[in-house]
Protein backbone atom coordinates (compact mmCIF):
# COMPACT_ATOMS: atom_id res chain seq x y z
CA UNK A 1 0.00 0.00 0.00
CA UNK A 2 2.81 2.37 0.84
CA UNK A 3 4.36 1.74 -2.59
CA UNK A 4 1.07 2.50 -4.35
CA UNK A 5 0.61 5.64 -2.33
CA UNK A 6 4.13 6.73 -3.18
CA UNK A 7 3.50 6.13 -6.86
CA UNK A 8 0.27 8.16 -6.70
CA UNK A 9 2.10 10.99 -4.98
CA UNK A 10 4.84 10.91 -7.60
CA UNK A 11 2.28 10.94 -10.43
CA UNK A 12 0.44 13.88 -8.89
CA UNK A 13 3.68 15.71 -8.34
CA UNK A 14 4.72 14.98 -11.92
CA UNK A 15 1.40 16.26 -13.27
CA UNK A 16 1.66 19.38 -11.17
CA UNK A 17 5.17 20.01 -12.39
CA UNK A 18 4.00 19.70 -16.01
CA UNK A 19 1.09 22.09 -15.58
CA UNK A 20 1.96 25.40 -17.19
CA UNK A 21 0.22 28.78 -17.36
CA UNK A 22 1.26 30.95 -20.26
CA UNK A 23 1.09 34.65 -19.27
CA UNK A 24 -0.24 37.49 -21.40
CA UNK A 25 1.86 38.56 -24.43
CA UNK A 26 3.90 35.36 -24.40
CA UNK A 27 3.92 32.12 -26.34
CA UNK A 28 5.60 28.76 -25.64
CA UNK A 29 6.99 26.64 -28.48
CA UNK A 30 6.44 22.95 -27.61
CA UNK A 31 8.51 20.08 -28.99
CA UNK A 32 7.46 16.47 -28.82
CA UNK A 33 10.27 13.96 -29.00
CA UNK A 34 12.55 16.66 -30.40
CA UNK A 35 10.20 17.83 -33.18
CA UNK A 36 7.97 20.87 -33.25
CA UNK A 37 4.55 19.96 -31.89
CA UNK A 38 2.54 23.13 -31.15
CA UNK A 39 2.60 26.66 -29.83
CA UNK A 40 0.89 27.44 -26.58
CA UNK A 41 -0.94 30.72 -26.30
CA UNK A 42 -2.16 32.50 -23.17
CA UNK A 43 -3.82 30.20 -20.61
CA UNK A 44 -3.50 26.85 -18.82
CA UNK A 45 -1.68 23.92 -20.46
CA UNK A 46 -0.36 20.44 -19.50
CA UNK A 47 2.52 18.81 -21.26
CA UNK A 48 3.30 15.12 -21.35
CA UNK A 49 6.22 14.37 -19.05
CA UNK A 50 9.45 13.24 -20.68
CA UNK A 51 7.86 13.56 -24.13
CA UNK A 52 6.92 17.24 -24.47
CA UNK A 53 9.43 19.99 -23.80
CA UNK A 54 9.28 23.77 -23.95
CA UNK A 55 11.70 24.63 -26.73
CA UNK A 56 11.43 28.42 -26.37
CA UNK A 57 9.52 31.04 -24.44
CA UNK A 58 8.76 33.89 -26.83
CA UNK A 59 7.66 37.42 -25.88
CA UNK A 60 5.10 38.89 -28.26
CA UNK A 61 5.63 42.46 -27.10
CA UNK A 62 7.22 45.06 -29.33
CA UNK A 63 10.99 45.11 -28.92
CA UNK A 64 13.54 47.86 -29.41
CA UNK A 65 17.04 47.15 -30.71
CA UNK A 66 19.63 49.95 -30.63
CA UNK A 67 22.53 49.08 -32.93
CA UNK A 68 25.94 50.76 -32.61
CA UNK A 69 27.17 53.23 -35.29
CA UNK A 70 28.00 51.69 -38.64
CA UNK A 71 30.54 53.19 -41.09
CA UNK A 72 28.91 54.00 -44.42
CA UNK A 73 30.16 55.74 -47.56
CA UNK A 74 28.00 58.16 -49.53
CA UNK A 75 27.85 58.49 -53.29
CA UNK A 76 30.30 61.42 -53.16
CA UNK A 77 32.80 59.32 -51.14
CA UNK A 78 32.20 60.77 -47.69
CA UNK A 79 32.56 58.27 -44.84
CA UNK A 80 30.21 58.81 -41.92
CA UNK A 81 28.93 56.95 -38.88
CA UNK A 82 25.19 56.14 -38.61
CA UNK A 83 23.49 54.27 -35.78
CA UNK A 84 19.98 52.88 -36.12
CA UNK A 85 17.10 51.93 -33.85
CA UNK A 86 14.80 49.06 -34.84
CA UNK A 87 11.29 48.49 -33.46
CA UNK A 88 10.20 44.94 -34.16
CA UNK A 89 7.65 42.36 -33.01
CA UNK A 90 7.56 38.55 -33.16
CA UNK A 91 4.48 37.47 -35.07
CA UNK A 92 5.21 33.75 -35.50
CA UNK A 93 6.95 32.03 -32.53
CA UNK A 94 7.59 28.85 -34.56
CA UNK A 95 9.45 30.67 -37.36
CA UNK A 96 11.27 32.81 -34.81
CA UNK A 97 12.44 29.63 -33.03
CA UNK A 98 13.42 27.60 -36.06
CA UNK A 99 13.87 30.20 -38.80
CA UNK A 100 17.29 31.65 -38.03
CA UNK A 101 20.08 31.15 -35.53
CA UNK A 102 20.70 34.21 -33.33
CA UNK A 103 18.01 36.37 -34.97
CA UNK A 104 19.16 39.63 -33.37
CA UNK A 105 22.63 39.31 -34.85
CA UNK A 106 21.04 38.50 -38.20
CA UNK A 107 18.86 41.65 -37.99
CA UNK A 108 21.85 43.80 -37.01
CA UNK A 109 23.94 42.59 -39.93
CA UNK A 110 21.00 42.91 -42.31
CA UNK A 111 20.42 46.47 -41.08
CA UNK A 112 24.07 47.39 -41.63
CA UNK A 113 24.18 46.03 -45.19
CA UNK A 114 20.83 47.60 -46.11
CA UNK A 115 21.95 50.95 -44.71
CA UNK A 116 25.17 50.84 -46.73
CA UNK A 117 23.29 50.04 -49.92
CA UNK A 118 20.83 52.91 -49.46
CA UNK A 119 23.41 55.51 -48.39
CA UNK A 120 25.71 54.46 -51.25
CA UNK A 121 23.14 55.84 -53.71
CA UNK A 122 22.86 59.20 -51.93
CA UNK A 123 25.17 62.18 -51.67
CA UNK A 124 26.05 63.79 -48.36
CA UNK A 125 23.44 66.56 -48.53
CA UNK A 126 20.72 64.09 -49.54
CA UNK A 127 21.65 61.81 -46.65
CA UNK A 128 21.33 64.64 -44.14
CA UNK A 129 17.96 65.78 -45.48
CA UNK A 130 16.31 62.45 -46.37
CA UNK A 131 15.93 60.73 -43.00
CA UNK A 132 12.26 59.91 -43.52
CA UNK A 133 12.91 58.46 -46.97
CA UNK A 134 15.78 56.32 -45.68
CA UNK A 135 13.72 55.15 -42.68
CA UNK A 136 10.80 54.12 -44.89
CA UNK A 137 12.98 52.33 -47.42
CA UNK A 138 14.91 50.45 -44.75
CA UNK A 139 11.74 49.38 -42.94
CA UNK A 140 10.26 47.96 -46.14
CA UNK A 141 13.44 46.02 -47.01
CA UNK A 142 13.97 44.67 -43.49
CA UNK A 143 10.31 43.72 -43.11
CA UNK A 144 10.45 41.59 -46.25
CA UNK A 145 13.79 40.03 -45.25
CA UNK A 146 12.69 39.14 -41.69
CA UNK A 147 9.27 37.79 -42.62
CA UNK A 148 10.56 34.18 -42.98
CA UNK A 149 11.93 34.50 -39.43
CA UNK A 150 8.52 35.35 -37.95
CA UNK A 151 9.57 38.93 -37.23
CA UNK A 152 7.76 42.10 -38.29
CA UNK A 153 9.71 45.36 -38.49
CA UNK A 154 7.36 48.11 -37.32
CA UNK A 155 9.70 51.07 -37.50
CA UNK A 156 13.29 52.03 -38.35
CA UNK A 157 14.92 55.27 -37.20
CA UNK A 158 18.31 56.76 -37.97
CA UNK A 159 19.39 57.85 -34.53
CA UNK A 160 22.56 59.78 -35.34
CA UNK A 161 24.30 60.75 -38.57
CA UNK A 162 27.88 61.71 -37.76
CA UNK A 163 29.95 63.09 -40.67
CA UNK A 164 33.76 63.49 -40.42
CA UNK A 165 35.12 66.34 -38.29
CA UNK A 166 36.26 68.40 -41.28
CA UNK A 167 32.84 68.04 -42.89
CA UNK A 168 31.19 69.18 -39.67
CA UNK A 169 33.47 72.23 -39.53
CA UNK A 170 32.65 73.10 -43.14
CA UNK A 171 28.93 72.68 -42.49
CA UNK A 172 29.13 74.89 -39.41
CA UNK A 173 30.91 77.60 -41.41
CA UNK A 174 28.33 77.30 -44.16
CA UNK A 175 25.49 77.56 -41.65
CA UNK A 176 27.14 80.57 -40.03
CA UNK A 177 27.54 82.27 -43.41
CA UNK A 178 23.91 81.49 -44.25
CA UNK A 179 22.72 82.94 -40.94
CA UNK A 180 24.80 86.08 -41.50
CA UNK A 181 23.39 86.41 -45.02
CA UNK A 182 19.83 86.10 -43.73
CA UNK A 183 20.58 88.58 -40.97
CA UNK A 184 21.96 91.06 -43.52
CA UNK A 185 18.87 90.59 -45.70
CA UNK A 186 16.54 91.11 -42.76
CA UNK A 187 18.49 94.19 -41.66
CA UNK A 188 18.38 95.64 -45.19
CA UNK A 189 14.66 94.95 -45.46
CA UNK A 190 14.13 96.60 -42.08
CA UNK A 191 16.09 99.68 -43.11
CA UNK A 192 14.18 99.80 -46.40
CA UNK A 193 10.82 99.64 -44.64
CA UNK A 194 11.99 102.24 -42.13
CA UNK A 195 13.08 104.60 -44.94
CA UNK A 196 9.78 104.05 -46.75
CA UNK A 197 7.78 104.76 -43.61
CA UNK A 198 9.90 107.85 -42.88
CA UNK A 199 9.42 109.14 -46.44
CA UNK A 200 5.70 108.48 -46.28
CA UNK A 201 5.57 110.28 -42.95
CA UNK A 202 7.41 113.30 -44.36
CA UNK A 203 5.13 113.25 -47.39
CA UNK A 204 2.02 113.18 -45.23
CA UNK A 205 3.48 115.93 -43.03
CA UNK A 206 4.24 118.14 -46.06
CA UNK A 207 0.74 117.55 -47.42
CA UNK A 208 -0.78 118.45 -44.08
CA UNK A 209 1.39 121.60 -43.79
CA UNK A 210 0.44 122.67 -47.31
CA UNK A 211 -3.20 121.99 -46.58
CA UNK A 212 -2.94 124.02 -43.38
CA UNK A 213 -1.30 126.94 -45.21
CA UNK A 214 -3.97 126.69 -47.89
CA UNK A 215 -6.76 126.79 -45.34
CA UNK A 216 -5.08 129.69 -43.48
CA UNK A 217 -4.69 131.67 -46.73
CA UNK A 218 -8.33 130.99 -47.60
CA UNK A 219 -9.47 132.10 -44.15
CA UNK A 220 -7.26 135.23 -44.31
CA UNK A 221 -8.56 136.12 -47.76
CA UNK A 222 -12.12 135.53 -46.61
CA UNK A 223 -11.44 137.79 -43.56
CA UNK A 224 -9.97 140.56 -45.71
CA UNK A 225 -12.83 140.28 -48.17
CA UNK A 226 -15.32 140.42 -45.32
CA UNK A 227 -13.52 143.46 -43.81
CA UNK A 228 -13.48 145.27 -47.18
CA UNK A 229 -17.13 144.42 -47.67
CA UNK A 230 -17.96 145.74 -44.20
CA UNK A 231 -16.04 149.02 -44.82
CA UNK A 232 -17.59 149.51 -48.21
CA UNK A 233 -21.01 148.75 -46.77
CA UNK A 234 -20.43 151.33 -44.02
CA UNK A 235 -19.26 153.91 -46.56
CA UNK A 236 -22.24 153.21 -48.78
CA UNK A 237 -24.55 153.45 -45.79
CA UNK A 238 -22.95 156.78 -44.79
CA UNK A 239 -23.31 158.13 -48.30
CA UNK A 240 -26.90 156.96 -48.38
CA UNK A 241 -27.70 158.74 -45.12
CA UNK A 242 -25.93 161.89 -46.28
CA UNK A 243 -27.96 161.82 -49.47
CA UNK A 244 -31.11 161.27 -47.49
CA UNK A 245 -30.31 164.29 -45.23
CA UNK A 246 -29.98 166.55 -48.36
CA UNK A 247 -26.75 168.37 -47.25
CA UNK A 248 -26.10 172.00 -48.18
CA UNK A 249 -23.38 173.16 -50.52
CA UNK A 250 -21.46 174.65 -47.60
CA UNK A 251 -21.34 171.28 -45.81
CA UNK A 252 -20.16 169.60 -48.94
CA UNK A 253 -17.49 172.24 -49.40
CA UNK A 254 -16.26 171.83 -45.82
CA UNK A 255 -16.06 168.10 -46.27
CA UNK A 256 -14.13 168.69 -49.45
CA UNK A 257 -11.70 170.90 -47.53
CA UNK A 258 -11.20 168.20 -44.94
CA UNK A 259 -10.48 165.74 -47.70
CA UNK A 260 -7.93 168.09 -49.27
CA UNK A 261 -6.39 168.66 -45.83
CA UNK A 262 -5.87 164.90 -45.45
CA UNK A 263 -4.61 164.61 -48.97
CA UNK A 264 -2.07 167.42 -48.40
CA UNK A 265 -0.87 166.13 -45.03
CA UNK A 266 2.83 166.41 -45.82
CA UNK A 267 2.70 164.03 -48.70
CA UNK A 268 1.35 165.93 -51.67
CA UNK A 269 3.63 168.56 -53.28
CA UNK A 270 1.00 170.05 -55.57
CA UNK A 271 -2.77 170.14 -55.14
CA UNK A 272 -5.25 171.71 -57.59
CA UNK A 273 -8.19 173.16 -55.65
CA UNK A 274 -11.45 173.86 -57.51
CA UNK A 275 -12.54 177.59 -57.68
CA UNK A 276 -15.76 177.10 -55.76
CA UNK A 277 -13.84 175.56 -52.88
CA UNK A 278 -11.25 178.42 -52.95
CA UNK A 279 -13.87 181.06 -52.05
CA UNK A 280 -15.15 178.97 -49.25
CA UNK A 281 -11.61 178.37 -48.08
CA UNK A 282 -10.99 182.16 -48.00
CA UNK A 283 -14.18 182.64 -46.01
CA UNK A 284 -13.11 179.98 -43.58
CA UNK A 285 -9.68 181.63 -43.17
CA UNK A 286 -11.29 185.05 -42.42
CA UNK A 287 -13.56 183.51 -39.82
CA UNK A 288 -10.54 181.82 -38.23
CA UNK A 289 -8.60 185.17 -38.05
CA UNK A 290 -11.58 187.01 -36.43
CA UNK A 291 -11.93 184.25 -33.83
CA UNK A 292 -8.18 184.47 -33.11
CA UNK A 293 -8.29 188.32 -32.57
CA UNK A 294 -11.27 188.03 -30.21
CA UNK A 295 -9.38 185.53 -28.07
CA UNK A 296 -6.47 188.00 -27.78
Amino acid sequence: MEGIALIIVLVIALVILNMKIVPQAQAYVIQRLGAYHTTWGVGFHIKIPFIDTIAKRVSLKEHVADFPPQPVITKDNVTMQIDTVIYYQITDPKLYTYGVERPMMAIENLTATTLRNIIGDLELDETLTSRDTINTEMRAILDIATDPWGIKINRVELKNIIPPREIQDAMEKQMKAERERREAILRAEGEKKSAILLAEGEKESAILRAEAKKQAAIKEAEGEAEAILTVQTAIAEGIRKINESNPSEGYIALKSLESFEKAADGKATKIIVPSNIQSIAGLAASVKEILTENKQ
